[in-house]
């Protein structure tokens, strides 16, 4: 073969690849981008059912997953994240409201939960979404393991008391989990500043407008 034809043959090639390169990426963009839009669906999903969990359908008849605002609070925030809040209502009247916030200082990193509030301060429930904590142990907190979670329904601001809101081991009424006690102390502060942040800012959770607002 002679110089010539080497170097066809090379530059043929090397069209080949480039062609197979642009091809290639391009299917790694659009697979990136349904597998991003089945990912996005699926924590929709998820999200929507439970919520639905803690409010169930027939208490609102409003779209509580468009019905939300984004509120910037000192009191509730995990590093600088507005924390969006899910508004229920019926026939215009508020009905619940559920926060999706974070406990920072769970054992093995930040616990998600969505703490639903009654319109007349309540807890109607809490869940945990997402979170680290130690299989057989901090998991605990999860509906699917126990029914630890639970002793936060119907729970208020004086029920208990505002002392007693602490795990027993540091003087409060609710249970810890055997061997994992930085798991509920978390889950309890953060549950327990999420209802006072609800009391003392109930007309700003339930304004109208949706979007970015700023508390105190």
């Amino acid at each position: 073969m002679d110089i010539n034809s080497a170097k066809k043959n090379m530059l043929v090639a090397g069209k080949a690849l480039a062609i197979f390169a642009i091809v290639a990426t391009a299917l790694v963009g659009i697979t990136f981008q349904m597998t991003k839009s089945k990912i996005a669906e699926n924590e929709r999903a998820f999200l929507l059912k439970s919520l639905h969990v803690l409010v169930p359908p027939d208490w609102h008849d409003n779209d509580i997953f468009v019905d939300k605002v984004d509120l910037d609070s000192q009191e509730l925030n995990y590093r600088d994240s507005p924390v969006t809040v899910y508004r229920a209502r019926k026939n215009g009247t508020n009905v619940a409201a559920i926060f999706n916030v974070s406990a920072p200082d769970g054992y093995s990193g930040p616990i998600k939960l969505l703490v639903a509030i009654s319109d007349q301060a309540q807890i109607i429930g809490v869940r945990a979404i997402t979170h680290k904590e130690t299989p057989g142990l901090g998991d605990a907190i999860d509906i699917e393991k126990s029914d630890w979670i639970k002793t936060f329904d119907r729970r208020t601001l004086s029920d208990p008391i505002e002392k007693h809101w602490r795990v027993k081991k540091d003087g409060g009424v609710f249970d810890q989990l055997t061997g994992a006690t930085i798991t509920p102390r978390a889950i309890v502060k953060t549950t327990h500043d999420t209802l006072r942040y609800f009391i003392e800012n109930k007309s700003l959770v339930f304004a109208k407008s949706r979007g970015a607002s700023n508390a105190k």
